[in-house]
């Protein structure tokens, strides 16, 4: 075989054939490498297609997807008891052409869920996490990301448009093969209406929520930001001044409630990006404590900062109202509506009252080192004493909120930004007030029910949580119920009444109504409403509310109380507040002799009169004299299942009830002249 020469160099047929080969796959290999620079570039070439459903959208997308779970300790044989670790997430997306603000989301978890972890949205009554939302499903609202803009406005920019949601919890009661699911997710801004969703597989469900036709929205001004939303609560969150590296802040407390009520209120809330207290105006933090501004950021940046002066540097501060004493003290006081010992009253009852304000300095740390740099605080919450459980959503961004100029001038002064948190008032799962009945005609009174306030473990051992309260004579009423056991006992084998074994529970309510009817004749009838206040704290200004159907249009007048017709607000309802002088419900105290005689609960009582104008056939006896519905302070309070039977014609033993009442009637004045 011939010799070749190429490049300069001799080489065999054969070799230079396999060199040709060699060069020819390093070209390939080149040519595809280039080809992959060349048109791999751009990412959005390989991002998956987004789902039929979705690309068929005209409104909110919303999807969940189950992505994982572990087994937890204890390993259970029990397949309902067993705990399982599962991760997830849920998306929305705004598919439609207008801008969807402050959105909210829906979603049903229904296997005892316990969310650990919800990273870019948080819960809209502001709870804490660990929370239990496998009974009732739970609501989510974005944060950071609180709006979403629209493809046509971003050129389908996805980080503007669409929010995800990473959730880590717990569940239980599932086996090893389920895949465990929520039974719904829905959009629930206002507006829009959602299908079921459907399930695509058994880890993927989605829906597509569109513009209700139906829906009318209120006609609103036009305005930059959110409109003013509506709530039983109104918190404002404004900046009045600003400065690089702090601002001043004012908080404003409306109560737009007829029946809510708050006293002793604390405000609580919690700071996202590192800031802190440096002094209030009309309030005060519960706790003062440095440590950790001295060992965080702030301690870092503010270097020649003396802390020992701060107000407070917790992440998650409890504010509460100053006392009335403080009102004109020129370093924390001195400011309108504030210093009332937190007592914010409903309108209806004093309007100067029904509003609360205080201020704070507030210092930010960087990377907020410019005046624009300010975001307002998340997971606010709000309590009261003897009051209705509010339930606070995010803070929304509102227009600024005009002030009347200081000077006097016919002027208004804008807020520098504004934020405002709405809260509701929800049912608590356990009231904190209760209710009796009793009746002329009836020999017995029916008590509170057992633990209609709740009752703790370590008390079921002693007494039975299910039993019905044992009926009791009316003298019964005024003795703390440590005390009542004797008297029921005796009282139910006079009446030989059946006695358990295992006595009832106590209802446990710091605050007692009864509602006895008096008298009933052609013309009308008569009631007698008593509060009893088992607690050692008083109420000041109290009222209560009673919800009366059929009696309501009848109402006459009332003896020793205030009484209005609440006709616009709340329907069939009459409002009740002390007089002056008697607006105080004292606390529980002691007899005249300790050892001998029980303590004596605060009271105050009153007769209503009734006309039969309206109902002229109302059938008292039959339970249409008493109250469906009632209030204290605001908290609704648990009502008795049953009513007094009638037994009128032991004419002894109603005789002996009149009497009891008679002496009840003798005891309260007595203590009125004392």
């Amino acid at each position: 075989m011939t010799e070749t020469s190429y490049l300069g160099t001799k080489m065999p047929w054969r070799s230079r054939t396999s060199f040709f080969h060699a060069m020819l796959v390093v070209f390939l290999v080149f040519s595809c490498f280039r080809v992959e620079i060349c048109y791999g570039q751009d990412e959005d070439a390989v991002v998956a297609a987004p789902p039929p459903e979705q690309e068929d959208c005209d409104g909110i997308f919303l999807s969940y997807t189950f992505t994982s779970r572990e087994k937890l300790l204890p390993h259970l044989k029990n397949v309902s008891a067993q705990a399982w670790a599962f991760k997830s997430e849920a998306s929305i997306l705004n598919a439609g052409s207008t801008e969807l603000k402050a959105w909210k989301m829906y979603i049903g978890f229904q296997h005892r869920e316990i969310l650990v972890a919800a990273e870019g949205a948080q819960l809209v009554d502001g709870g804490d996490m660990p929370a239990e939302v496998g009974s009732k499903g739970a609501y989510f609202a974005g944060y950071p990301m609180t709006d979403l803009k629209t493809m046509i406005d971003t050129a389908g920019d996805y980080t503007q448009i669409q929010a995800k949601i990473a959730f880590k919890g717990t569940q239980f009661g599932m086996g090893e093969k389920s895949t465990p699911m929520p039974k719904s997710i829905a959009i629930i801004n206002d507006g829009f209406k959602c299908p079921a969703a459907k399930f695509k597989g058994k880890t993927a469900m989605s829906v597509c929520c569109k513009k209700d036709p139906k829906f009318k929205a209120k006609k609103v001004e036009k305005t930059k930001f959110m409109p003013r939303q509506n709530g039983d609560l109104s918190i404002t969150y404004d900046i009045l001044q600003t400065y690089t590296m702090n601002y001043l802040a004012q908080v404003t407390i409306d109560n737009v409630h007829p029946l809510g009520r708050l006293d002793h209120w604390n405000l609580t809330w919690e700071w996202m990006r590192g800031e802190f207290i440096n002094t209030m105006r009309g309030a005060y933090t519960h706790k003062k404590d440095t440590s950790e501004c001295l060992y965080g950021q702030a301690g870092k940046f503010y270097k020649d900062l003396d802390f020992s002066q701060v107000m407070n540097c917790e992440k998650r501060p409890v504010i509460a109202d100053l006392p009335a004493e403080r009102k004109d003290d020129p370093k924390v006081g001195k400011l309108p509506r504030c210093c009332r010992n937190g007592t914010i009253l409903p309108g209806l009852m004093d309007k100067s009252q029904s509003q609360s304000i205080f201020q704070l300095q507030v210092y930010k740390i960087p990377p907020d080192d410019n005046r624009t740099a300010i975001t307002p605080p998340q997971q606010w919450k709000i309590s009261g004493v003897l009051n209705p459980t509010y339930r606070c959503g995010p803070p929304i961004r509102v227009d600024p909120t005009q002030f009347p100029d200081p000077s006097g001038l016919q002027a208004t002064s804008d807020a520098i930004a504004s934020w405002q948190v709405v809260c509701n008032i929800t049912k608590p799962k356990v009231p904190r007030c209760c209710v009796s009945f009793s009746a002329y005609y009836s020999t017995s009174v029916v008590p509170c029910s057992t633990c209609a306030c709740g009752c703790k473990t370590s008390e079921t051992d002693k007494c039975n949580p299910r039993a019905p309260a044992m009926l009791l004579p009316a003298e019964a009423l005024l003795v703390p119920f440590a005390n009542r056991t004797v008297k029921a006992k005796a009282w139910a084998k006079l009446k030989h009444y059946d006695v358990p074994k295992k006595l009832p529970c106590p209802d446990n309510c710091g605050v007692s109504l009864n509602w006895h009817i008096d008298s009933d004749y052609s013309n009308g009838w008569t009631a007698r409403l008593t509060l009893f206040n088992w607690g050692t704290d008083q109420f000041q200004d109290w009222y209560t509310a009673v919800k009366m159907n059929k009696a309501y249009q009848d109402y006459e007048n009332v003896y020793s109380f205030n009484g209005t017709r609440m006709e616009k607000d709340v329907n069939n309802t009459i409002l009740f507040t002390g007089l002056k002088g008697l607006n105080y419900l004292v606390g529980i105290k002691n007899g005249t002799d300790p050892k001998k005689n029980p303590m004596v609960p605060g009271k105050q009582q009153s007769v209503i009169s009734f006309k039969k104008k309206h109902y002229h056939n109302i059938d008292i006896k039959a339970g249409q004299g008493f109250p469906t519905r009632v209030l204290f302070n605001g908290e609704e309070c648990a009502l008795p299942k049953v009513f007094p039977k009638n037994n009128a014609g032991h004419l002894k033993s109603n005789a002996l009830l009149v009497l009891c009442i008679a002496i009840m009637s003798f005891l309260f004045m007595t203590d009125r002249f004392h």
